[in-house]
Order: structure tokens, then C-alpha cells, then sequence
């Protein structure tokens, strides 16, 4: 189930993000990493500056999280997240087929990390182009 997440779920949220934030330690540049990846300040700027989050259950459990944020005409994907021992089995692309379904008028945009291939191997893969 997806449902959209605010600022009460940030232990959640956080939870998944920096479980899953784990598989760039060693891959992104030293001075990017830090533990945890994401502190509970930096989220609620982000929903400060508008980024909405949504959420996919599990059993009741928070397993994957993803962001957008609307930026003039286009869409930025943000957070994009699933716990390790979910990984691979179809819920970042769920999420991401919700976040493109909601978001049919403008253009949508996603970065990450160069280092980060199953990213971008996962993205290419959606459909985005590099």
C-alpha cells in the first residue's frame, strides 16, 4: 500500500532512508557520507521546501519511501529509498510508477550518485534517459 508520509512519520522515514543510504558508504565520495546518511534536520527541510514523501507498506512496516518536489515546470524525484532486505523485488518501482501516475503534467527528474550504478541501472530501466 502507498500512502503519503508528513512530517509525524520522520523516525520511519528516516529509518528506511538510512538503512538503505548504508549501500553508498564506500561507493560515494567520503566528504558526501556521513552516519547517519540523513539527520532528522535535513528531512524536515526538505518537507519545508516542499518535498512530498509517500511510503509503501509492507505487513504494516515502512519499507520504501519516495520523494518528489515540484520546482517551477518540472518534478524532481527525491528519497528514494528501500530497506536492504526489500530491495529487488519490485517496491522502488512501484513507488515510482505511483510518483508517475500523480505527476502527469510536468517533466520529471531524477539525480544520483555517478558511483551508484544499481541506481541508475534502476532508473534507465524505468524509462528515464541519462
Amino acid at each position: 500500500m502507498i500512502t503519503e508520509y508528513t512530517k509525524k512519520d520522520l523516525p520511519n522515514i528516516l529509518l528506511v532512508i538510512n538503512n538503505a543510504a548504508s549501500k553508498y558508504k564506500g561507493v560515494i565520495p567520503d566528504d558526501c557520507w556521513q552516519e547517519p546518511y540523513m539527520l532528522e534536520q535535513e528531512l524536515i527541510n526538505e518537507f519545508d521546501n516542499g518535498v512530498r514523501m509517500f511510503g509503501y507498506e509492507k505487513n504494516n512496516t515502512l519499507v520504501g519511501v519516495m520523494g518528489i518536489q515540484e520546482l517551477e515546470s518540472v518534478t524532481l524525484i527525491r528519497h528514494a529509498y528501500t530497506l536492504a532486505d526489500y530491495q529487488g523485488i519490485g517496491i522502488g518501482t512501484s513507488l515510482l510508477q505511483y510518483l508517475l501516475k500523480i505527476n502527469e503534467s510536468s517533466s520529471l527528474y531524477v539525480g544520483t550518485w555517478k558511483n551508484a550504478t544499481w541506481a541508475i541501472k534502476f532508473y534507465v530501466r524505468c524509462g528515464f534517459v541519462i
